[in-house]
């Protein structure tokens, strides 16, 4: 199964969570790192809910990118 996690840059490293899977949220220096710690906490949380007996999360949010018409007025991320 393949959940969506969205993946955000803060102003000391980046955080995670999965729409999919509330209350379950990461942290981490680098991409690299809060990727892996997200995964990590997405499999102890399903091996929580089994183990006590509920389903599971199943994939349904999904990410998608739009073209927004922006005027520049000379802002760089």
């Amino acid at each position: 199964m393949k959940l969506l996690v969205i993946v955000e840059q803060t102003e000391s490293g980046y955080s995670a969570y999965s729409p999919d899977v509330p209350g379950c949220i990461a942290t981490g220096d680098s991409r690299a790192s809060v990727e892996r710690t997200m995964q990590e906490a997405i499999d102890l949380h399903v091996d929580g809910l089994r183990a006590d007996g509920l389903s599971t999360p199943r994939a349904r949010a999904y990410a998608t990118m739009v073209d927004v018409s922006v005027p520049d007025r000379g802002y760089e991320p």
